[in-house]
C-alpha cells in the first residue's frame, strides 16, 4: 500500500507534473489551500482548474476555507510587506501560511484518512525558494507529527512539464503568483 500524501496545490497547473512525479509513489490527496489568491474571482478560477485536475486524473481535492484578510494579516509581519517583489520576506511567510494550513489539514483532518506525508507544488515554480520552502515544511514537520515530503519539483524540466501538461489539458495558466501585491507587478 503507498503512503497517503496531501499534497497543497497552488494551482492547477503546477500541479500537472507534480502529480505525474509522485503518482507511482504516492497515494495523493491535493488540498487547494490558497488564501493569498486575490481577488476571489481569480481564487475560483484556479480552484475550478485543479478540480478539473482532480477529475482528469481520478484524485481527491479537498477545498480549505478562503480568508484573504487572515493571510493578509499573517504576511504582514513581514517589514514592508506591500512593496517588496516577488521572493521576498512576505513570501516567505505565505509559504508559511499556506504550509501550516497543509499540516493542520494533514494532523488533524476528520475524514478517515491517516497521512503519512506533505507537501506543497510551489516548488516546481523557478520564481519560488525551494530551500526556504524546505526548510518551513521541515520545521512544521517537528511541530505537527507528519513528515514534510522535500523536494525540487523543478528539476528534471519540472516546470517546462507543467507548462505542456497544462496545454494539453487546457487549464487556465495565470499570469501572476497570485497575491495582490504580486498582481500590482504585472
Amino acid at each position: 500500500m503507498k503512503p497517503k500524501l496531501l499534497l497543497h496545490v497552488c494551482c492547477a497547473c503546477c500541479s500537472t507534473a507534480v502529480i505525474q512525479q509522485l503518482k507511482e509513489d504516492y497515494d495523493i490527496t491535493l488540498f487547494f489551500s490558497d488564501s493569498n489568491i486575490y481577488p476571489e474571482e481569480e481564487y475560483q478560477k484556479r480552484l475550478e482548474n485543479a478540480k478539473i485536475v482532480a477529475k482528469l486524473l481520478k484524485l481527491e481535492i479537498v477545498e480549505d476555507e478562503y480568508d484573504n484578510n487572515a493571510w493578509d494579516k499573517f504576511v504582514s509581519k513581514a517589514k514592508d510587506y506591500q512593496t517588496q517583489p516577488e521572493g521576498g520576506e512576505r513570501c516567505h511567510y505565505c509559504f508559511e501560511y499556506n504550509l501550516t494550513r497543509t499540516a493542520e489539514f494533514a494532523k488533524h483532518s476528520h475524514k478517515p484518512i491517516h497521512f503519512d506525508f506533505f507537501t506543497t507544488t510551489l516548488t516546481i515554480s523557478p520564481h519560488k525558494n525551494h530551500i526556504v520552502i524546505n526548510r518551513i515544511g521541515k520545521l512544521l514537520e517537528e511541530k505537527y507529527g507528519i513528515r514534510f515530503l522535500e523536494s525540487n519539483f523543478k528539476k528534471q524540466d519540472g516546470f517546462r512539464t507543467s507548462i505542456e501538461l497544462s496545454k494539453k489539458y487546457n487549464l487556465y495558466r495565470q499570469n501572476y503568483c497570485g497575491c495582490k501585491y504580486s498582481m500590482r507587478r504585472m
